[in-house]
C-alpha cells in the first residue's frame, strides 16, 4: 500500500510538473493591443455596452462590406481585400465574440444566433442601412444565417468557404479543430496551446504555403491566447452542429457570390456545388489549386471577382 501511494504521488507530481513545463499563459491584453489594434483599428461601443474591435475604411458614401471571419481567425485574415477594395467600397471587418481583441463574450453565449445578433448590432452601432455581408468557414455560416433572418437589410451575400452545408469531410482536417471537439482533452487547450500546434493547423489549412508566415502564426496562437478566447473555443466547439436544410439556404432571395477554393481541406468543394443547387441566385467563382482561405491564398483574384459583383449589384440596384 505504501509503495502504490509513493508511486502514485511520484506521478501526480510528474504530471503538474509537465503541466507547467508545457502550459502557455494567456498573452497580454495591452500587449495585443498595442501589436494588433493600432490605426485604423477601433474599439466600437455596442447598444448593449459591449466593445469590439473593428475597422472601417473606404468612402463613407461608397457601397459597403461587412466581412466575418472564420473560427479561430480575427479581422486581419481579411487585410489582403481591405488593401485591394477600400479605395472603392466601404469595409466594415471586426474581431466576432471569442476571437481576435474583441475577447470572450460577458454572456458567455456562442450559438449562432449570438452571431447574427452581433452582426445587426454593429450594424446598427454604425448606421449602415443596407450592405453586403461576407463571410469565411464559420463566419460564411453566420452570414447565411442573417440572410435568413434579415434579408431586407442585404445588398448582396458572399459565401467563402462557407460553413452550414450538410455536406461532410472524407479525411484531411485541422488538428486544432480535431483536437478542439474532443471531450476531456480539448480541456488541456485552455492551458496548454503550442505555437507548432497552431502553426500545423494554419498549414493544413491552406493550399498556398506562401502564407504560413512566422508573422501569420505568431497572429494566431499570440490571439488565440488572448484573456479568455480559448474557454470561449472549447464552449463553441462543444455546441452540436446542424447544418442548413435545402429549405433554408431556397429562402436566401439575395444575390449571392458563392466563392470556393477546390483544394478545401475542411469544408470540401463538393459544399460549394451544395450551396449552388441550393439558392435561387448564385455565381460561382472557384479556385484551382487554393484551399480554405481564398482571401489570403489568392488575393488579386479573389478580390477582383468581389469587386466586379459589388459593381453589378451597385448598376442593378
Amino acid at each position: 500500500m505504501r509503495r502504490w501511494l509513493i508511486a502514485l504521488g511520484i506521478a501526480v507530481v510528474a504530471l503538474a510538473g509537465a503541466f507547467l513545463l508545457l502550459r502557455v499563459p494567456d498573452t497580454d491584453p495591452q500587449a495585443m493591443w498595442a501589436k494588433y489594434g493600432g490605426v485604423p483599428s477601433q474599439k466600437l461601443v455596442l447598444a448593449d455596452g459591449r466593445t469590439v474591435h473593428l475597422r472601417d475604411e473606404g468612402p463613407r458614401d461608397a457601397p459597403v462590406l461587412v466581412l466575418l471571419h472564420g473560427s479561430n481567425a480575427d479581422l486581419h485574415t481579411w487585410q489582403p481585400w481591405a488593401d485591394r477594395l477600400a479605395g472603392e467600397f466601404r469595409i466594415v471587418r471586426f474581431d466576432q465574440r471569442g476571437h481576435g481583441l474583441t475577447g470572450p463574450a460577458p454572456d458567455g453565449d456562442y450559438a449562432t444566433g449570438a452571431f447574427v445578433a452581433d452582426v445587426e448590432a454593429v450594424a446598427d452601432a454604425l448606421g449602415l442601412e443596407r450592405f453586403v455581408l461576407a463571410g469565411n468557414s464559420m463566419g460564411g455560416g453566420i452570414a447565411a444565417a442573417y440572410a435568413m433572418q434579415h434579408p431586407e437589410r442585404l445588398a448582396g451575400l458572399v459565401l467563402v468557404d462557407a460553413a452550414g452545408a450538410p455536406v461532410r469531410r472524407e479525411g484531411g482536417g485541422n488538428l486544432l479543430f480535431s483536437i478542439a471537439a474532443i471531450p476531456g482533452v480539448n480541456t488541456l487547450m485552455a492551458q496548454i496551446t503550442p505555437r507548432s500546434l497552431v502553426e500545423r493547423s494554419l498549414s493544413q489549412s491552406v493550399a498556398n504555403q506562401a502564407i504560413v508566415t512566422p508573422e501569420a502564426v505568431d497572429r494566431y496562437w499570440e490571439l488565440a491566447r488572448y484573456p479568455g478566447n480559448r474557454e470561449a473555443t472549447l464552449k463553441r466547439f462543444a455546441q452540436a452542429r446542424v447544418p442548413f436544410t435545402a429549405q433554408q439556404v431556397a429562402s436566401v432571395q439575395v444575390p449571392t457570390l458563392v466563392m470556393w477554393g477546390e483544394e478545401d481541406s475542411l469544408i470540401p468543394f463538393a459544399a460549394a456545388g451544395w450551396y449552388m443547387e441550393h439558392l435561387p441566385s448564385a455565381t460561382l467563382a472557384a479556385y484551382r489549386g487554393i484551399g480554405h482561405i481564398p482571401m489570403e491564398e489568392h488575393p488579386d483574384r479573389s478580390a477582383a471577382d468581389l469587386a466586379a459583383f459589388m459593381r453589378d449589384l451597385a448598376s442593378a440596384q
